[in-house]
């Protein structure tokens, strides 16, 4: 299966970064010297080009070195581009209202103040930062795992199940993963919990089977009473890359299912497991991946079979999107759904309870908890990382969920 290179949209890149170039260079040019100035035309120019040729040859090389090494120069420099853009033009609007201002007040004729010098530091010191940032989430952020708690009431908990944790992870993307020994402090985050029941909510890998298998010793360690269970995400299928033939595919994802077990988690498609506690009873359901625009091949009623609608069930389904279209207004009561695939896009702000990330102009709700008639969806942040070789901001969660009946 040969792709097209996406022309028009790296063009429309190219057009916007060069001209976000000119205008920051330009503004900033008293402050700078020419050899600063060349160097910081150089760099997009050669990262563009770099870009251009490892598209080319990238149903060759795949995501290669050079591939993630131009892609990522280009992120930062272009991140940092929009944060000097946005000091520097809202010093452009002031000094266009001034003018227009005396234009029209003092009759004294248009003319533009000169930008004021502290604007072009401010700018340069705000992008400074920002690279900064980047370059921790590179070589720390990503690994920077947080647990992040949560205790969720439900009036139809049965009393046996009261207190009941949950450790969820979410979005593993082993094929990005490259440091053991980090990846290791996860896994000791997760297995210091002590957990009651363990869950995995889709994405192992980013495309192959195998690219978990460096770190099936690390996942294995991961136990809990009630058991491991998981399910399967939109890349877990390897629809992102060529392949031979159909079948191929098919036996990596048989390939992957086998993995699944060799690391102890209970993969669950399309149904439901029953977790009992002095003869009281939760269902724990699960779904292939369900998506929009990700592809529908979850089938809920499915995993629902034979169960009542008042019955005390948990989903785990790998897109917050599913829990929008079809959970929150199913007839049979789900009271907590268990996502991930967001990733907050590794990317954001979070202080003091209050959240933002891009990701939000695609997402309804990205991170965390929300509830909506009465039913409860958590989407877990994920513990890898895919594209972007770094976090900044939204950093890989362990998510614990203690269920409470009040």
């Amino acid at each position: 299966m040969n792709r097209k290179l996406p022309l028009s949209p790296f063009l429309l890149f190219a057009v916007l970064l060069f001209l976000l170039n000119e205008y920051t260079l330009n503004a900033l040019a008293p402050l700078l010297n020419k050899t600063t100035i060349v160097g910081l035309w150089l760099l997009p120019s050669l990262s563009l080009l770099l870009l251009f040729y490892a598209l080319m040859r990238i149903q060759v090389e795949g995501m290669s070195l050079k591939f993630k090494l131009s892609a990522h120069v280009l992120l930062v420099y272009f991140s940092s581009l929009l944060v000097m853009v946005t000091v520097l033009l809202l010093t452009d609007i002031v000094r266009l209202v001034v003018a227009v201002a005396k234009f029209f007040i003092d009759q004294q004729g248009f003319v533009l103040m000169s930008r004021p010098t502290f604007t072009g530091y401010a700018a340069l010191l705000l992008g400074f930062l920002l690279v900064l940032a980047f370059l921790y989430g590179i070589l720390k952020g990503k690994y920077a795992y947080r647990l992040i708690k949560h205790q969720l009431f439900f009036k139809d908990l049965p009393p046996a199940f009261d207190g009941f944790r949950i450790v969820q992870i979410s979005d593993i993307h082993a094929g990005s993963l490259n440091n053991s020994n980090a990846i290791q402090k996860g896994i000791d985050l997760i297995t210091k919990q002590n957990a009651d029941l363990f869950v995995f909510t889709g994405d192992l890998v980013n495309n192959k089977a195998e690219e978990i298998v460096p770190f099936m010793e690390h996942f294995s360690q991961i136990k809990a009473p009630y058991g491991q269970f998981s399910i399967l995400g939109n890349h877990d299928y390897g629809d992102y890359i060529a392949w031979p033939n159909e079948a191929s595919k098919l036996a990596n994802l048989e390939q992957l299912k086998k993995y699944h077990a060799q690391i102890g988690f209970r993969l669950l498609l399309d149904e439901y497991i029953c977790l009992q506690k002095d003869q009281q009873r939760l269902y724990l359901l699960g779904v292939e991946n369900w998506g929009l625009g990700f592809g529908q091949r979850g089938n809920l009623n499915r995993a629902l079979a034979d169960l009542a609608p008042n019955d005390f069930k948990i989903l785990l389904s790998h897109d917050p999107t599913h829990w929008e279209a079809e959970v929150k207004n199913h007839p049979s009561n789900i009271a907590l759904t268990l996502s991930g695939h967001t990733h907050g896009m590794q990317f954001g702000i979070e202080l003091f309870g209050w959240k933002w990330s891009p990701v939000q102009f695609r997402y309804k709700h990205w991170a965390g908890i929300k509830e909506e008639n009465g039913r409860i969806i958590n989407i877990n942040r994920g513990f890898g990382f895919l594209g972007f070789s770094g976090r900044v901001g939204i950093w890989p969660e362990v998510s614990l969920i203690e269920l409470r009946r009040g």
